[in-house]
């Protein structure tokens, strides 16, 4: 019996290691190809397509491993609780995962998110992503897509605690341009 609880909480060490670990799933994607388009639905019941910001405004996707896990619910309230930093910048940003879109909306209630959270269920986007991990969930990795729908950058050592921080800071760097006040 106890080695039978101690292989349990190996293998449940092992697997909460790999969910929360982004570098050991790196994408093939780079820095300068055009991202994937994809048409997810959000919780909100909208549908969401990449082409259709294509000359319009700058997008941020944070995939992110599974709904009400640790990880993904303190990357969550970070992008909630500290939205007014991301936007400060012409973008539109949402969190996606290979979730039901009914264990997403329960996620979004929970954490009180306000920005579209997307379901990819078939794992089709994800897999176009090259973010499909050995879990057959979505590693925790942003991608920083242009107006013109080029990846400018692939965070994939991305802190959930400091989500919005960084993602403002890497907005900043990439020059991206910044919300008027009125």
């Amino acid at each position: 019996m106890k080695y039978f609880f101690k292989n349990i909480a190996i293998n449940f060490f092992a697997i909460t290691i790999v969910l929360t670990s982004s570098t050991l799933f790196a994408t093939t994607l780079k820095v300068g190809m055009q991202a994937p388009n994809f048409k997810l639905q959000a919780t909100t019941g909208d549908y969401y397509q990449l082409s259709d910001y294509q000359g319009k405004q700058a997008v941020v996707i944070a995939w992110y491993p599974m709904a009400n896990t640790r990880g993904c619910t303190i990357e969550c309230k970070s992008l909630t609780e500290q939205r007014h930093l991301i936007r400060a910048f012409d973008v539109s940003y949402f969190m996606i995962s290979v979730d039901s879109l009914d264990d997403n909306r329960d996620f979004a209630k929970k954490t009180g998110a306000d920005f579209p959270m997307l379901s990819d269920p078939s794992k089709a986007t994800a897999k176009a992503y090259d973010v499909l991990n050995l879990f057959r969930v979505a590693s925790r990795v942003t991608f920083y897509i242009s107006k013109e729908g080029k990846i400018l950058n692939i965070d994939e050592e991305v802190t959930p605690k400091t989500a919005a921080e960084d993602i403002a800071k890497q907005l900043e760097i990439l020059a991206i341009k910044k919300v008027r006040k009125k």
